[in-house]
C-alpha cells in the first residue's frame, strides 16, 4: 500500500472532523442545560401566597 491510500477507522475519522466536534461541543451542552433548566423550573413548588 502506498502512503496516500491508508484507510482510517470510523473513530479516527470522527475525531479528525474538527467542525463536527465543535458542533457537538456547542449543541450538546446547550440542549442538556436547557432541558435541565426547564425541568427545574417546572418542578419548583408553588409559593403558599400564590394559589
Amino acid at each position: 500500500m502506498s502512503e496516500g491510500s491508508e484507510e482510517y477507522s470510523a473513530v479516527q475519522k470522527f475525531y479528525d472532523n474538527i467542525w463536527l466536534l465543535l458542533g457537538i461541543g456547542i449543541v450538546l451542552p446547550t440542549v442538556l442545560f436547557t432541558v435541565w433548566g426547564l425541568y427545574e423550573v417546572y418542578t419548583l413548588p408553588y409559593l403558599p401566597i400564590v394559589k
